[in-house]
């Protein structure tokens, strides 16, 4: 018989919660001063403590202010799960300055796309990323290693082993330790809870990609209603810190919700389904959560027959759809490994942070997503309309609640697209996803309305790509689909109609190939490339792009 007293005590959520008042920064700090000597994360098996990382925190903010940057200012963090990126993104907000969050293996054009549209004068990236940056106006590019948050002798390990890989740094860019040693103590304006704080960048709903700003309201409220409706867990837990940070889900829940509330964040900037388990059971984490076909890789290992999973107080799935039958095998191969909790599936968007439904530790309906957070609303509406659906009826899923965004950076058109007051007097988030919702609450997810692909978890936007084929040289018009693929969810496939007088060949394909790679981050690029004489049409002649979805995934 497992022992897990808490499965006894988690009582019902309460549907409305009490919010710190304050920033960021001040939810860390309140905590930090409570749990100076936890461990807030660990990195590469180096743990450091809540009192540590605020001062160097601190630290990085007076760095911050000697170089100029002034509240309101942008700051482009691109970073992967490092302690640079959770140090660099609380120094911002103590300055009332603006996380600018990116991925870092964002193609080079896509970089210049973020930073001019975030009008971001300050950058900081690793030295494995810093000749994407050549061609961006910036003021200053803050180039760190990963050896230098890691201390002897590691530092060195990692220097002769994985660091001798990485380019060498131009003279021109600004190094961390230079940056460090600029530190002055000079008066910031502190910013408020509801001020803009944080920028991510997604599709939206409309599958073109907007920054969305985000409040430190908007975060700290989700922090709370994670503890909410995860009442097991204690301060100290551990919580493997997989999914990005520059992705709600893993800065919001995996890295803001556990250091406001005395969690231990395990960073992992790169892994793989092997060491993604390997770090499972050998950390005997509390907390972990992944996308639907990272859980089907798992279940496949050799290295977790014998796992016990005994630690494990909380499994989350979320980022895409989460099948019956996925569920059952995940569900029934944690009872086998010790495990007393089952797979819990959420939903959400970057428009409300991330997760702001999970289905419920104590009920679970088959093919539910389970039931919203405290204080957050959730309402079908009938399609084009802001008329609530009856009850089983499929419609639009809106939301309302205080993790709901402040609107989409500097295009008010989306914005009130997108963010709509109801007859009700609430603000709600039309997201553009398909579903409906039964007698008792529980929402159930069908489908996306809006047009997206996803790949092993990433949202990937055809009309983006479109933009970026439609300006090759050799290339009249373009379609991008997704593809089923078994592994990853879906692949992207592209189809393209070429200029008069280019020739159909492998040669003009491997030239269109290679323009995808300077435009298109890796993980969206196209895994095939198929050339038309034409285009399927609609009867008002847009390019019927369900017609080829329907030849690929027969």
């Amino acid at each position: 018989m497992i022992n897990t007293p808490w499965l006894n005590n988690y009582g019902t959520t309460p549907k409305t919660l009490d919010y710190f008042d304050g920033t960021l920064y001040d939810a860390v700090k309140f905590c930090a001063d409570k749990f100076a000597d936890f461990t807030a994360y660990e990195f590469m098996g180096q743990k450091t403590s809540y009192k540590k990382m605020l001062k160097k925190i601190d630290g990085i903010a007076k760095s911050l202010l000697a170089i100029g940057v002034k509240k309101g200012d942008r700051v482009t963090l691109c970073l992967p799960n490092c302690p640079q990126a959770v140090l660099f993104f609380y120094a911002v907000n103590k300055i009332g300055a603006v996380s600018t969050m990116i991925h870092p293996l964002s193609a080079p054009k896509e970089i210049e796309f973020y930073i001019k549209n975030s009008k971001s004068r300050i950058a900081v990236t690793l030295d494995m990323f810093c000749q994407k940056f050549e061609n961006s106006a910036l003021d200053t590019l803050i180039v760190s290693s990963i050896k230098d948050e890691l201390l002897f002798p590691l530092n060195i390990g990692y220097t002769l082993t994985e660091g001798r890989k990485n380019p060498k740094v131009p003279s021109n860019y600004l190094s961390y330790k230079a940056f460090l040693s600029k530190a002055i103590d000079k008066n910031c304006e502190k910013s408020d809870k509801n001020a803009p704080a944080v920028i991510l960048y997604s599709g939206g709903t409309t599958g073109t990609t907007k920054g969305i700003v985000l409040s430190s309201l908007n975060f700290n409220a989700l922090g709370a209603q994670i503890i909410a409706t995860n009442p097991m867990f204690c301060a100290g837990d551990k919580m493997l810190a997989v999914m990005p940070v520059f992705h709600g889900f893993g800065l919001g829940v995996c890295v803001h919700s556990m250091l406001i509330n005395g969690g231990h964040c395990i960073l992992v900037p790169r892994f793989t389904p092997d060491s993604y388990a390997r770090l499972t059971v050998k950390t005997k984490c509390n907390f972990i959560a992944g996308v639907p076909t990272l859980f089907e890789a798992l279940l496949r290992l050799d290295s977790l027959k014998k796992a016990d999973l005994s630690s494990l107080k909380g499994v989350f799935s979320g980022g895409d759809s989460l099948s019956i039958e996925l569920k059952k095998r995940i569900d029934d191969f944690l009872k086998a490994h010790n495990c007393s909790v089952t797979v819990r599936e959420g939903y959400g968007t970057t428009e409300c942070v991330t997760a702001s439904c999970l289905t419920p530790i104590h009920l679970q309906k088959e093919g539910s997503i389970g039931q919203p957070f405290p204080d957050t609303f959730y309402k079908i509406v009938i399609p084009e309309t802001e008329n609530e659906a009856d009850i089983g009826q499929d419609g639009e899923i809106c939301i309302s609640g205080p993790t709901v965004m402040l609107g989409y950076l500097d295009n008010n058109d989306e914005t009130e697209k997108t963010l709509r007051r109801h007859n009700d007097g609430r603000v709600w988030v039309h997201t553009g996803d398909l579903g409906f919702m039964d007698a008792d609450g529980f929402i159930y997810f069908k489908q996306r309305i809006k047009r997206v692909i996803i790949s092993n978890g990433y949202n990937i936007y055809p009309s983006h790509l479109e933009n970026i084929l439609d300006c090759c040289e050799y290339v009249h018009q373009s379609c991008v689909i997704g593809v089923r693929d078994d592994k990853k969810g879906q692949r992207v496939k592209a189809f393209v109609v070429l200029k008069k007088g280019v020739p159909d060949n492998q040669n003009t394909i491997d030239e269109i190939f290679s323009y995808c790679q300077q435009s298109i981050a890796k993980y969206a690029l196209p895994y095939k490339i198929e050339i038309r004489d034409e285009l399927p049409k609609t009867l008002v002649g847009k390019v019927a792009y369900r017609i080829l979805e329907q030849e690929e995934n027969l």
